[in-house]
């Protein structure tokens, strides 16, 4: 059974008391989808209906550069040619991104994994699990460096896909807060799965948010992600995480029950929680860490 679960809610007076931060009865609050899933907006300030429709426009435009799940996205695009010209800034950011984590996790954080995130997805919904022969040929259609791109286009090896699953939910949490922020709002926090934080609280103090498996990390103009191996299966019965290890074309190892970084950035707090998922041991997952200014290791909890 493949399950994904995310949740996007924007409040100017949020209760964040809990992993996905519940708010008091607000002023504006929408329900639908983004990014391929069930996504919730709620904002309490007087010009809250006209606030959350330009959020709505950036998050859907934000969409149709980087979801997986609209077919004709930038994104889909380039997975189905292999090629896209001109592609839009947004694209290239998070591409960019990305290629630091892949750099610095030595190529453990990795995109282009995927035709082996289809293969096991496609698998378990045939009730079964890949054979290595299909496991190998994935893994032969992936790998950073067949990614080509630079202002003028995108372009991949043949028979490679990208997904950014593992950036794209705090890249739209920060690109939601360039805006609110740019139109002289703060006090806010934006959850679209990680956590993005403008000032605090707007009663005063940060923003407390409670982590699954325990524990509380507050909140002031920083971001916070959580990353759980088997917090999305492929299977029904919770073998399988959602986090491939691009050097075994296999679910990652369950070292690790869930992982919460910090930073500046939620895109950045984004993909090393998921790079650190891929570390075999907390001193590994900090040197990783600690190449980027200013992010933290918030919690490790072995699986």
């Amino acid at each position: 059974m493949l399950t994904r679960r995310r949740f996007i809610a924007i409040s100017a007076a949020m209760a964040a008391t809990t992993r996905t931060a519940l708010a008091r009865p607000a002023a504006r609050v929408w329900t639908g989808q983004a990014m391929g899933a069930r996504a919730s907006l709620r904002l309490d300030h007087p010009q809250a209906e006209t606030i959350a429709a330009r959020a709505l426009a950036e998050i859907d435009r934000l969409e149709d550069i980087l979801s997986l799940y609209r077919p004709d996205s930038a994104l889909s695009r380039l997975n189905r040619d292999g090629d896209l010209p001109a592609p839009p800034f947004e694209l290239l950011d998070c591409l960019a991104l990305a290629g630091a984590v892949h750099r610095a996790s030595e190529g453990a954080f990795d995109p282009s994994i995927q035709p082996l995130w289809t293969l096991w997805a496609e698998a378990a919904a045939a009730g079964d699990r890949p054979d290595p022969a299909a496991i190998r040929a994935a893994r032969a259609r992936s790998g950073w460096a067949g990614l080509r791109f630079d202002p003028a286009r995108v372009s991949l090896r043949p028979g490679m896909a990208l997904t950014l699953n593992g950036v794209g939910q705090g890249y739209v949490a920060d690109r939601v807060a360039l805006l609110l922020e740019a139109e002289g709002l703060t006090d806010i926090l934006i959850d679209t799965g990680e956590f993005r934080a403008l000032g605090g609280q707007p009663d005063g103090g940060d923003w407390p948010v409670r982590l699954q498996a325990g524990g509380s990390v507050d909140l002031r103009d920083r971001a916070l992600a959580t990353s759980a191996p088997r917090g999305t299966t492929f299977d029904s019965t919770g073998a399988d995480g959602h986090i491939i290890d691009p050097a075994t074309g296999r679910p990652v190892a369950a070292i690790w029950r869930e992982v919460s970084v910090s930073a500046a950035s939620a895109g950045l707090a984004d993909a090393l929680s998921t790079a650190a998922c891929l570390t075999r041991d907390e001193a590994q997952m900090k040197r990783l860490i600690a190449g980027f200014a200013g992010a933290r290791l918030e919690a490790a909890v072995r699986a």
